[in-house]
């Protein structure tokens, strides 16, 4: 089960107009009849224990900063997606995400086929607004790569 880094291929203008970051993972995986929102709930429903570990911490942080910890109170008509809210749905793609004070971001979540299988790909778009949101965005990419990899990970173990 190999992840690998591609090139965002999502339409950044529609998804997050002006998004100064965007990363792809992808990972092909052998089941046939997924479909995106299987996909997401696979990868957001939960979480490696030391990711956990991570977003309590974070939350930790943030809070005082009065940054969202959740989307709970964003949960629009297409429901959240693990803590995240559901922007967009098609049997092929879902799009979750949050706006706030610093940042707001998008994961588009697509699925399509491949040669054994389905390709499953993860693409994060960031719009940072502020000072906070800039060096928010610098002190997590690193962590982000490595959640990333690991949720998608899920999507295959869970099949």
């Amino acid at each position: 089960m190999t992840i690998n880094e591609t090139k965002p291929a999502v339409d950044r203008a529609r998804w997050l107009e002006g998004a100064e970051f965007a990363d792809a993972f992808c990972i092909v995986v052998d089941d046939d009849p997924i479909d995106a929102r299987t996909a997401a709930t696979r990868m957001f429903s939960r979480s490696p224990r030391w990711v956990e570990a991570l977003l309590g911490l974070r939350n930790l942080l943030v809070t005082p900063l009065g940054l969202k910890t959740s989307g709970a109170g964003d949960c629009g008509a297409l429901g959240l997606i693990g803590m995240f809210p559901v922007i967009s749905e098609k049997p092929a793609q879902l799009v979750a995400g949050l706006d706030d004070s610093h940042l707001d971001f998008r994961v588009v979540i697509d699925v399509t086929a491949a040669r054994e299988g389905r390709q499953v790909t993860a693409t994060t778009l960031v719009r940072t607004h502020n000072l906070l949101g800039r060096c928010y965005l610098t002190l997590i990419k690193p962590f982000h790569r490595l959640v990333v990899k690991a949720m998608l990970r899920q999507v295959a173990t869970a099949a």
